[in-house]
Parts: structure tokens; C-alpha cells; sequence
């Protein structure tokens, strides 16, 4: 087990939320993770199609340091996974399942997270190497859906359930048997100050923690 993936699985084991920051530009990047990781969310997401994510990435590397992990979403091709390690990135998410990209992650000791709806793309990302799987677009998918697809899927394996998941299903999914979930809108949306992104930070940090007493 690589650093970066024993880091990914306490921090999941602490609060199981990656934060989404999509279209952030890297001028007001480190004022919302500062806000995100003092409500207790430890992993942040720059996609790559946001306003030079690149950039944004490298300054929360350095800023966030010990404190979180950072990377890349929206990352679907094996230069991309490269620009994001050079970067400072650790960690690798995808909308769908490429061998290719998986791998590539892998080789450079980051964590790779690609996207999934049917079990057999779920099973051919975790034969890449997959070490964590993210259902999307969730807003097509039901818990109960989660719910049989873990009757066959390693039991150990971090599930995040991603796409128009609000605070007052969460016990649902997490019934069903997700491991946490990508948030996006509902936490960030370009224009949203840092006390805004606090506050639906902390509701839904709090709607996760409820769930695990």
C-alpha cells in the first residue's frame, strides 16, 4: 500500500467526502479549502475542466500539505494524469473506467478513483487497479441499486456515490452500503463565498458523521 493510498483510506475513515470544486479559479482556491478542511472535509477535488486547474492544484499541494489530499477530476487521458502528478496531485478521478488511465495513476503512486454504473464496469476498473470506485451520475442510480451491486463487490472497497447527493439522503445510501460521496454543487459553485462553502460543508460533514454513531 503506497503512502498516498494509507492517507486516502484514514481520511475516508475520518470524514468520507471529497469536495467537488468545480470551475474555482486558483486566485480563490485556497480560501475555500481552508474553509473545507476547517468544517472537516480532508479531500479536495479541482476538475480539470475548471479555470487552469493545473495551477490551482499546485497551490493547494503546497498550502494544504499535510492537511488534505488534493488532485484531479474530470482526468480522461494518461497525459492528463501526468500533468496532474507533476502538479503535486495525489489523487486521480475520472467519469469513466480507461485501463490505460488506471494504470497510469498507479505507476505514479497516486490514488485512482474512476467512475462506474453497471458492475461490470465496476469490475473491470478494480482488475485495473482501481482502489476506490465512484458511482455517477447518481442521480440515475437508487440506494437500492448500491445496495446490490455490494452483495458482489469487494466488501473493502471505498464506494462514492456522486451526482445530486444532498444531507437528507445520505442515511440512505449509506444504509444501502456506500462508503461516502463527491460532492459538487451542493457544496461549491463559482461565486459561492468561503463562509457559504462552510456552511453546507459543515451540514452535510454532519449528516455523514450521524450515520457512523
Amino acid at each position: 500500500m503506497t503512502t498516498a493510498h494509507s492517507q486516502f483510506l484514514d481520511t475516508m475513515a475520518a470524514c468520507p467526502v471529497v469536495a467537488i470544486l468545480r470551475g474555482i479559479r486558483p486566485v480563490e482556491v485556497v480560501e475555500m479549502a481552508d474553509a473545507l478542511i476547517d468544517a472537516g472535509i480532508g479531500i479536495i477535488e479541482i476538475p480539470l475542466n475548471s479555470p487552469d486547474p493545473l495551477q490551482s492544484i499546485a497551490r493547494l499541494a503546497q498550502h494544504c500539505a499535510c492537511r488534505a489530499i488534493v488532485g484531479a477530476g474530470t482526468v480522461l487521458t494518461v497525459g492528463q494524469v501526468a500533468d496532474v502528478a507533476d502538479a503535486g496531485g495525489q489523487l486521480i478521478v475520472s467519469p469513466n473506467s480507461k485501463p490505460d488511465v488506471i494504470a497510469a495513476t498507479r505507476a505514479a503512486g497516486m490514488i485512482s478513483v474512476p467512475g462506474y454504473f453497471t458492475p461490470t464496469e465496476a469490475f473491470a476498473a478494480i482488475d485495473a487497479g482501481a482502489q476506490a470506485i465512484k458511482l455517477f451520475p447518481a442521480e440515475a442510480a437508487t440506494p437500492a441499486v448500491v445496495k446490490a451491486q455490494r452483495a458482489v463487490l469487494p466488501p473493502d472497497l471505498p464506494l462514492l456515490v456522486v451526482g445530486g447527493v444532498t444531507a437528507d439522503k445520505v442515511a440512505d445510501w449509506m444504509a444501502a452500503g456506500a462508503t461516502g460521496f463527491g460532492l459538487g454543487g451542493s457544496l461549491y459553485r463559482p461565486g459561492f463565498s468561503a463562509a457559504q462553502v462552510a456552511q453546507n460543508a459543515a451540514a452535510f460533514v454532519a449528516a455523514v458523521q450521524e450515520q457512523r454513531l
